[in-house]
């Protein structure tokens, strides 16, 4: 990680950005995806809920407690479901501004030094982890999202551009959504 502090910026501005982007919008914008399989706008945001509650930070502390002698819990990908179920948009837009504010704050109470950041953890998949790593993870994790949101949208519109098609990059991007 370059550094914490710009990684927690952008970690606080996320929700922010979403708000503004998706709060009141039409469902025709958040709950269509881009085929079988595919994450919705409204998946996307539940999804981002779910790892705020059982990934990065229940994560990051069972590496500084345990290390490497216990595993990290394993991250169910479509754990938001359920959980999403009965709400609307705009209220898992404010549950996730919450819940990162919370979360940051927890972060920050840490006081992570340099030698923290080293602090190795077993993933489920990948083995072996840094601090470093899993907050570096995060971060890009809500850019990767922001940018499949875009995609997500954009899908809805590909037909609709005609020959325009062509100069817009985002109808070309490969989908993050499929199931890995």
């Amino acid at each position: 990680m370059h550094d914490l502090q710009g990684a927690m910026a952008l970690l606080a501005r996320t929700p922010t950005a979403l708000n503004g982007l998706l709060c009141g919008l039409p469902e025709t914008w958040t709950h269509r995806s881009e085929g079988e399989n595919t994450m919705t706008v409204f998946d996307v945001i539940g999804h981002l809920i779910h790892g705020e509650r059982t990934n990065w930070m229940p994560r990051l502390k069972v590496i500084l407690e345990h290390g490497e002698s216990q595993p990290l819990p394993p991250f169910d990908r479509w754990g938001h479901r359920s959980e999403c179920e009965g709400k609307s948009l705009d209220q898992l837009l404010d549950e996730l501004a919450h819940l990162r504010a919370a979360n940051l704050v927890a972060l920050q109470s840490l006081h992570l030094r340099e030698e923290d950041l080293a602090l190795r953890g077993q993933h489920p998949a990948l083995k072996i982890v840094t601090v470093s790593e899993l907050i570096s993870a995060w971060v890009v994790h809500d850019l990767t999202h922001l940018h499949q949101i875009s995609r997500i949208m954009a899908f809805q519109y590909r037909d609709a551009v005609g020959p325009f098609q062509t100069f817009l990059g985002v109808l070309h991007c490969n989908g993050h959504s499929a199931p890995a």
